[in-house]
């Protein structure tokens, strides 16, 4: 399990990546992010997490928070999908997908996606689609290991398929670069 020196990782992103500054919002959702990866224990790849930091970063306007697809109230209801327009870190879109979700992640009960949609904008559940999503291919198909697999696959440019095809590819790999790297220069050491 890796954790992360705060500090320096925010240090680095704020330089690299929010021009020197950084809203407390957007603090507030990438340690959610870390926070769940070093909780989670079974992933160590961190080309991973620099993925999904770059996803957010870029699906989510560099908010890092859940948002709600853009459009106005009578744009979003006019979708064919609504109420399942997207939510979320990852625009989780369609009942089948909210429906996914739910079963996927156990969530039942007045946590269930289809009955409470909404519910794609908090900010756990959202972090827990966000892993579970690219890490098993609910989007395209396509998975984080498909593109990040130990030493012989490393293609952040074609990892943007697991989201949206190869659109804004050039752009993703700069973010997942940056993000790497201040994950890279924040781990903390595990003493035995």
């Amino acid at each position: 399990m890796k954790t992360f020196d705060r500090e320096v990782y925010f240090d680095t992103v704020k330089e690299s990546l929010f021009d020197g500054e950084l809203e407390q919002v957007q603090v507030d959702g990438q340690n959610i992010i870390l926070a769940v990866w070093e909780y989670q224990e079974i992933e160590d790849d961190l080309r991973h997490l620099a993925y999904m930091l770059a996803t957010v970063h870029h699906e989510c306007a560099t908010r890092f928070w859940p948002i709600t697809e853009y459009g106005s109230q009578s744009y979003l209801e006019g979708k064919s999908y609504y109420p399942y327009i997207g939510r979320g870190f990852v625009q989780l879109t369609w009942e089948d997908n909210y429906r996914r979700a739910s079963t996927e992640l156990n969530l039942t009960d007045e946590r269930d996606l289809v009955a409470h949609p909404e519910l794609a904008l908090d900010s756990l559940i959202a972090t827990r689609i966000l892993f579970a999503g690219m890490a098993r291919g609910w989007f395209t198909g396509e998975r984080l290991s498909d593109y990040f697999d130990g030493a012989a696959v490393d293609d952040p440019y074609n990892a943007r398929r697991i989201i949206n095809g190869t659109d804004q590819a050039d752009v993703l790999v700069a973010y997942h670069d940056k993000f790497l790297a201040a994950l890279q220069a924040s781990v903390i050491p595990v003493l035995s």
